[in-house]
């Protein structure tokens, strides 16, 4: 639960606090990933697949 304290009234800045936070705690990512349920082995092979493409950009970095 989030708790944003409104100070003198000011509700757009108690608005930008409430949505630094909700992106800083990642709520609206995990809603997203909850929405249809996902294979543990989907899981496993799209985070491989991902660590393969950032290694080969570090690597294509370090080259130059």
């Amino acid at each position: 639960m989030l708790i944003i304290q409104v100070d003198n009234g000011n509700i757009e800045k108690a608005l930008k606090q409430y949505k630094s936070k909700v992106v800083k705690t990642k709520q609206l990512k995990e809603l997203r990933d909850r929405q249809e349920f996902e294979k543990t082995s989907v899981k496993k092979r799209q985070m491989k697949t991902l660590a393969k493409y950032v290694q080969k950009k570090k690597d294509e970095a370090n080259k130059d």
